[in-house]
């Protein structure tokens, strides 16, 4: 291998970056003595260069010549002193923080274990990537938060067995982009998709030993780099180019992509894990180490969690940010256990230096921002407590509705408070609806068909005899656990599932769909499937619920064709203007069953679970873009989770004259302009665990 003599390069900016005529690599280590960069051609033949020791610890070198596809890793000299938080040893080759690429499988054998063996054969390339890419007129869609709807889904699951999709893409970032996959997203009135992670990460050595994966993909590895397995073009950097090309392609369609990301921790592990990058470059710096600094903090429950109070870790989190939104056009992100990167010393600091770092930042702080509100550690549940400028994933709402529909006492008033937006979590923070990314479930748990059909997790497939998983599910079996032939168990089944979705898309704040809930998908009650690259997480296109997946659809377009669905700002509980009949009525009425103004005993009857909500078009204050006022219909939503039949008599004079059925979701969604009327202050006889929706007729 031979080649010209490096140039001493430059400190910034860090990783391998082309130029067009050669490439400045450069690694940030403070702990270092030396450090080579290792270069690999095609029969893996290895050279190494030293590289230059610049300002502020950062090793660099420019190397003529060298360009997209060179495979290169690092080994870092230094003091090896575990008992100490010090783990450097050149033995181990080092994927380069910053790399835009990486090839290859991790091969867990003693030389990646062994300090004293050599990892090069075993484990990860860098790869330098290709820039250059032809964007057209993309860029980012910018959808209003009121007017976005997320399809949470993962890049393999999605399209693995969609029979539209070509074999060669399925289950590929060119199957998610693919027009049959596009397509359903559009019927559903989809304007994001939430992907599970695809930063490159790490199979465990123990799921592997089991015959399973790292399905999930929560053990990042590289921050830069797309993971390589979902890449139908198999080349070292195709799948930069795949996943560009699906942004694009998503973005022609009006759908934005946002990034579930994974900065909490690395798939290095606890203090037995492999040196496979971090670790072996500067420990004490991108780690989070105990008193003992052999050992690592843990808020994760994953073995380590990175040091956010370092600066360089700090630059690491936000140079990838900018990375995914400038170079990879990407449209927000959703932060896995995002209280960990709050975490000062110990506890969860709201305004800790990452969220200051982000509300100042000119391209981040642009973004959509989601946080998972919680971690592991003590004091990580902070639902309710991030800064303005973040929408979280509602887990009050989640837990409250789920208890609601199957009938848990005292979910009354939690109803009436997730369904309006969690002003009591959101509004006294200067934040506003769209604050609440309302869910009733996500990767993590039951899917909604299970959700229905089981009171107990079966995760028998994982391996560790049922101890994963969430014990406490907040399901329901309906009657029977598991597949039933009972008539009556899978009418209330359907009926279920009707009832959760429609409650989450007529909700104010962000709808989010689990993707598969629209097919009845199924996990067979396994509720932690996180190890499942097969059949039983992939989304099984054949066996689809069609009448579930036509009213999913239909409950998309009444959102999205109605604003008194989706304000952007909040309730207020009194007039707003006079509608088209003259009379000044408040935004929003809390009815009972008897259409008479809810009570505050009826609130806190434990045993309460009905009641109707009228929600008046025109009382909606924020005025649209060119700041004209929003008019639209009033509604009535009638909820009825009660074990038995009740008569409700629907809201009388001065709301209107008649009310058009919209939906029950016994019998789905009414033709449209076809469905039956009641006069107002009428009688509507309401089968148990139903929902229903009213539209006032115009006078």
């Amino acid at each position: 291998m031979t080649r010209r003599p490096a140039w001493p390069g430059r400190p910034y900016p860090l990783g391998a970056i082309y130029d067009g005529y050669g490439t400045n690599f450069a690694l940030y280590s403070g702990v270092a003595d030396t450090v080579e960069l290792c270069l690999f051609d095609a029969s893996n033949a290895e050279q190494r260069v030293p590289l230059a020791q610049g300002t502020g610890s950062v090793w660099h070198a420019f190397l003529p010549e060298v360009g997209p596809g060179q495979r290169y890793g690092y080994r870092v000299h230094g003091p090896l002193d575990p008992g100490r938080g010090l783990r450097c040893n050149p033995n181990k080759l080092l994927v380069d923080p910053y790399a835009r690429a990486l090839e290859g499988e991790l091969q867990w054998t003693p030389q990646l274990l062994d300090p004293a063996q050599d990892s090069a054969p075993v484990t990860f390339r860098s790869v330098v990537a290709q820039p250059y890419f032809d964007w057209g007129n993309d860029r980012r869609l910018e959808t209003p938060w009121n007017e976005t709807v997320i399809y949470e889904c993962h890049v393999k699951g999605f399209t693995t067995r969609h029979p539209d999709v070509p074999a060669e893409l399925r289950g590929t970032y060119a199957g998610v982009a693919h027009p049959a996959a596009i397509k359903h997203l559009l019927s559903l009135g989809i304007t994001a998709v939430e992907l599970l992670p695809i930063h490159a990460f790490v199979h465990d050595g123990f799921l592997l030993e089991k015959g399973l994966r790292n399905y999930w993909g929560y053990h990042s590895i590289g921050y830069f780099a797309p993971h390589p397995e979902y890449a139908s073009i198999k080349t070292a950097t195709g799948a930069v180019a795949e996943f560009k090309q699906m942004v694009r392609a998503l973005h022609q369609a009006g759908i934005e992509v946002i990034l579930d990301v994974v900065y909490n921790h690395t798939a290095e592990g606890n203090h037995d894990g492999p040196t496979l990058s971090m670790r072996g470059i500067d420990n004490a710096a991108y780690y989070r180490l105990t008193d003992d600094p052999q050992y690592y903090m843990d808020y994760t429950g994953t073995g380590n969690t990175l040091q956010m109070r370092d600066p360089h870790v700090l630059q690491l989190v936000m140079d990838s940010l900018r990375y995914w939104i400038e170079e990879m056009h990407v449209d927000g992100f959703r932060f896995d256990l995002a209280a960990a990167l709050a975490r000062g010393l110990h506890e969860v600091d709201r305004l800790g230096a990452f969220f200051d770092l982000i509300q100042q930042d000119p391209v981040v702080s642009r973004v959509k921002l989601i946080a998972e509100p919680w971690d592991v550690g003590h004091g990580g549940y902070q639902v309710g407590n991030f800064p303005p400028l973040w929408s979280e994933w509602n887990g009050k709402y989640r837990d409250w509705i789920r208890d609601y529909w199957r009938g848990e006492p005292g979910s009354l008033p939690e109803l009436g408070a997730r369904f309006t937006g969690s002003s009591d979590l959101y509004q006294s923070g200067g934040r506003f609806p769209h604050a609440s990314v309302n869910f009733i479930t996500a990767h993590d748990g039951f899917t909604l068909r299970d959700l229905v059909s089981y009171n107990e997790k079966h995760n028998d497939a994982n391996g560790e005899g049922g101890r994963d998983g969430e014990s406490h599910n907040r399901s329901w079996n309906c009657g029977a656990e598991g597949p039933s032939d009972d008539a009556g168990v899978t009418a209330l089944r359907a009926r279920q599932q009707r009832n959760m979705l429609a409650t989450m898309f007529l909700s104010q704040g962000v709808p989010m769909l689990l993707g598969g809930d629209e097919l009845g998908r199924t996990q067979h009650g396994n509720n932690n499937a996180y190890c499942q690259d097969t059949e039983i997480s992939w989304m099984d296109w054949a066996k689809a619920d069609r009448e579930l997946l036509g009213f999913v659809k239909r409950l998309a377009a009444l959102r999205r064709d109605h604003p008194v669905f989706r304000r952007r700002g909040w309730f207020q509980g009194r007039p707003i203007r006079r509608g088209k009949d003259g009379h000044a009525l408040p935004d929003i009425a809390w009815l009972d069953p008897d259409g008479a103004e809810m009570t505050d005993e009826q609130w806190d009857k434990e045993l309460s679970r009905s009641l109707q909500v009228v929600l008046n078009g025109a009382g909606i204050s924020t005025p649209n873009s060119r700041g004209e006022p929003i008019l639209d219909d009033t509604f009535v939503v009638v909820f009825h989770a009660h074990p038995e039949n009740r008569v409700f008599k629907l809201p009388g004079p001065p709301w209107g004259k008649r009310w058009r059925r919209v939906l029950d979701t016994g019998r789905g969604f009414a033709k449209p302009g076809n469905g039956e009327c009641i006069e107002a202050g009428g009688e509507l006889p309401v089968e148990h665990h139903s929902l229903w929706v009213f539209q006032l007729e115009a006078s």
